[in-house]
């Protein structure tokens, strides 16, 4: 009966996810949720298995958050998915903060409340653990037989924001979400883990760079505690048409949700309070050990943040962006010079010992979900490593992982995004 259950939510998931691709949104930053949605879709192809293959994790939601105010955008309560650890790994942790884009603009925020990164009401009642949250040795050797945990995302700014905007009834509460978050699972164990990763993916990857240190003060001393960033090296790049899409972006989200006395004091010492939302101005100040897991064409940020539609009115990057065998060579060139830019951000950051790096030259997104990027027979490589053998080297001290890629078009491992 339980299967069936979880077969119906999972075929009901991929129906809603469908429409919401083909349908678009006019509603502020509705395209680049529109982007979320379609790498979404991409990587669920990807990776499509019958669901009775998938282990699916029902949905709870935190209801001492409530009473704290710890709640999603249009105040209903946050959630997390958890399955529980076993054997060597009982006392062992992972915390996934999940993605899904940003909202900057009154509008765009009213609009979120009508989805699942808005609200509980519309989030999956189970979902699919694979990759990195994968309970199979086969699929996730490292971490499979750790509590795995993947704490949904309905604020709107990657768990930093504490305000509210009183007349459109919008809570933006991500900080205190995720402090709820972290009260309930130390409640349940957490607090005696002997070893404890917290990870994200996108704005979950930028998540997890912003709360890396205080993830590691909740825990005991004695905990072996790192982190990592899949996907959440968003740059503060020039965008085709001279500007900085991202940077504009950025500043809404800061702005509307008034992030500035969430961030790093470090950073805003010397920087603008946007500046400090990008991690190339973060992750160098870190104390905790932290990986960076990107691909060097990252395929979110080459359709929001380098060639958005208000930056390619005459739609001359459209082809290109959406299947990088399109390019000509001055696009492709675009393209390597981000990701310079990237490989540059990350040189300080990569000569600490304790830190770890894989930076593929791929058009890809989150590659630590996915089962087919993180850990198959055919997965992308690295100095002939996957993402996963890589990360668990680096986790247990196996050996330094500074995995940089050669520029494109050197790497045949790559799964890259194709968008129709």
């Amino acid at each position: 009966m339980m299967n069936s259950v979880f077969r119906i939510a999972a075929v009901v998931f991929c129906l809603w996810l469908c429409s919401v691709v083909s349908s678009g949104s006019s509603h502020g930053i509705g395209n680049v949720t529109d982007t979320d949605d379609k790498i979404s879709l991409l990587e669920s192809q990807l990776t499509a298995k019958s669901p009775s293959q998938l282990l699916m994790v029902p949905l709870t939601l935190i209801q001492a958050a409530g009473p704290k105010g710890a709640v999603c955008l249009d105040g209903t309560l946050p959630g997390y998915h958890v399955h529980r650890g076993s054997g060597s790994g009982a006392n062992r942790w992972l915390i996934q903060l999940e993605g899904g884009g940003w909202c900057n603009t009154r509008r765009s925020c009213i609009f979120r409340k009508t989805t699942r990164r808005g609200s509980s009401k519309y989030m999956e009642k189970v979902l699919a653990f694979t990759g990195i949250l994968s309970n199979k040795a086969n699929e996730n050797p490292d971490f499979f037989n750790w509590n795995r945990v993947k704490l949904r995302y309905c604020d709107g700014a990657s768990f930093t924001g504490d305000t509210q905007d009183q007349s459109s009834q919008l809570f933006y509460r991500g900080h205190r979400i995720w402090q709820a978050a972290m009260d309930e699972l130390l409640s349940k164990g957490m607090h005696k883990a002997d070893q404890a990763l917290l990870s994200g993916c996108s704005a979950g990857g930028l998540a997890s760079i912003l709360h890396c240190d205080q993830f590691k003060d909740l825990l005991p001393g004695t905990t072996k505690v790192k982190c990592l960033s899949d996907a959440g090296m968003f740059m503060d790049a020039v965008d085709v048409s001279g500007g900085h899409s991202l940077r504009k972006m950025f500043q809404g989200v800061v702005t509307i949700q008034n992030l500035q006395k969430e961030l790093s004091t470090t950073c805003t010492k010397h920087l603008d309070p946007t500046s400090c939302f990008f991690p190339q101005n973060l992750v160098s100040d870190i104390k905790t050990p932290m990986f960076l897991l990107n691909a060097a064409y990252d395929a979110w940020q080459v359709q929001e943040s380098l060639a958005p539609p208000s930056a390619d009115l005459n739609g001359s990057w459209k082809a290109c962006k959406s299947d990088h065998s399109h390019c000509n060579s001055s696009q492709i060139q675009f393209f390597q010079d981000f990701r310079t830019q990237m490989v540059d951000a990350v040189k300080s950051f990569a000569t600490s010992t304790h830190n770890g790096v894989f930076i593929n030259s791929c058009f890809a997104h989150c590659q630590s979900e996915r089962q087919d990027t993180w850990y198959a027979p055919d997965s992308p490589t690295v100095h002939g490593k996957t993402v996963a053998k890589s990360v668990g080297d680096w986790y247990f001290d196996r050996t330094t992982v500074k995995a940089i890629d050669c520029p494109y078009p050197c790497d045949k491992t790559c799964h890259n995004l194709i968008f129709k």
